[in-house]
């Protein structure tokens, strides 16, 4: 495994899962950002800072933000307007790449969001199915987990909301032709499904962290490469970014603490 260097001493684990999220947006162009959860949103203004210039942001509303206000400040100059019906558009023609969240995942990439439970009388009721189906199936989408365990991590969905590599494959070709899952980040590593039967695999551990926590964490067997690397360090620069002007109040350590 590699390691560190100096940054590495003073960045916070929070700051890894940063720059991890900022990575799922590298080299895409003039693509939608829609990040689900404070540390994505720090991750998408920080690439949009950085290596990402033309990514799009919005308010989290309709605005598209021509600046990049710290998270939970107000845009200070606006350059459009993102109704609900345009939204869709960008979805539907793949020029948006969402980092969703997770109740549930499993080694295909398959995400629940809806039950947990039985469907017909489940033990706990989430948010729903929402737009995952769509926005799986249309544009490329990446998760954000910030506790990374068993419950999470699963053998199998109880519901599948975000649709998953196998079942994408048992669908067909209308399913698979737009179909892509990038990344999963969580405050223990990056993972994604760069294997031959689309399964999950981990690709770096943050630092501090060692291949047996994330295997105990896991509720199914993961790829583990031979060599696993460490979480690419924040830039003296992206750390100065992230705790001066994008997230001055520290809020990126409430959703993981040190």
């Amino acid at each position: 495994m590699s390691g560190g260097g100096a940054t590495a001493a003073t960045a916070t684990r929070a700051e890894y899962c940063v720059v991890a999220c900022a990575e799922v947006w590298r080299g895409a162009g003039e693509v939608l950002a829609a990040p689900m959860g404070t540390v994505p949103a720090i991750g998408a203004r920080l690439a949009r800072l950085t290596f990402s210039p033309d990514l799009l942001l919005t308010d989290g509303e309709a605005l598209l933000m021509a600046d990049v206000p710290a998270v939970g400040a107000p845009p200070g100059v606006v350059e459009g307007w993102l109704p609900y019906r345009q939204h869709l558009a960008l979805v539907a023609s793949g020029r948006r790449h969402v980092m969703m969240g997770a109740s549930q995942l499993d080694r295909f990439g398959n995400q629940n969001i809806s039950c947990i439970g039985d469907w017909e009388r489940p033990r706990r009721q989430l948010l729903g199915v929402r737009g995952a189906p769509v926005n799986t199936l249309n544009n490329p989408t990446s998760y954000w987990v910030p506790r990374h365990s068993t419950r999470v991590f699963v053998e199998r969905v109880d519901m599948v909301c975000g649709v998953g590599y196998d079942r994408a494959a048992a669908a067909g070709p209308t399913a698979t032709r737009y179909h892509r899952i990038a990344d999963v980040v969580t405050d223990l590593g990056v993972f994604d499904f760069d294997t031959p039967d689309r399964t999950m695999r981990l690709r770096s551990l943050h630092p501090g962290v060692t291949v047996g926590q994330v295997t105990r964490a896991t509720g199914f067997a993961l790829t583990v490469p031979d060599e696993v690397p460490y979480t690419r360090e924040p830039s003296a620069g992206e750390l100065r970014l992230i705790r001066e002007e994008i997230d001055p109040e520290g809020l990126r350590d409430r959703e993981v603490p040190a």
